[in-house]
C-alpha cells in the first residue's frame, strides 16, 4: 500500500478530515498551489513514511499553516517499527519549531481500514 493510500485512510477513517485539498497563493507575478495531505478544521497534517523523502515535512507543514490559520502537524507512517535516522530528524525538527509530530504503525492503519465496518456497526437489539 502507498503513502497516498496509507494518508487517505489515516485522515478520512481517524481524524475525520479532508485529504488532498488544494490551497494557492502567490509568488511575485505567480500563482501557485500546495496540496496538503489531510485537513481538519484545525488542522494540516502532512504525512509522511519513515524516509528520506519526508524531510521536508516539518516545512510543508508550516508553509501550510501558514496560509491557512490552521495548527501544523507531520504524522510519520512507521513501516519498520523503531524510530530510525529519518524519524528521529525529523521529530527533532518538528519539536524545534514547535509542530505536533505523531507517529503511526503502517500496519495499525490497514488493520484500522479493514475492520472500519464494524466501527460503525450497530447492534439493533434483535
Amino acid at each position: 500500500m502507498n503513502e497516498l493510500a496509507l494518508a487517505a485512510i489515516y485522515c478520512i477513517l481517524m481524524v475525520g478530515g479532508e485529504p488532498e485539498t488544494r490551497h494557492g497563493y502567490s509568488a511575485g507575478y505567480d500563482l501557485h498551489s500546495i496540496r496538503v495531505d489531510c485537513e481538519t478544521p484545525g488542522e494540516v497534517i502532512e504525512v509522511g513514511l519513515d524516509k528520506r523523502s519526508s524531510l521536508d515535512s516539518v516545512q510543508q507543514a508550516l508553509f501550510a499553516a501558514e496560509l491557512t490559520g490552521k495548527a501544523p502537524v507531520v504524522m510519520i507512517i512507521d513501516r519498520d517499527g523503531r524510530m530510525g535516522a529519518y524519524e528521529t530528524r525529523i521529530w527533532r525538527a518538528a519539536q524545534r519549531a514547535g509542530v505536533d509530530f505523531r507517529s503511526v504503525d503502517r500496519d495499525f492503519l490497514i488493520r484500522w481500514q479493514m475492520t472500519s465496518w464494524l466501527r460503525s456497526y450497530r447492534n439493533t437489539g434483535t
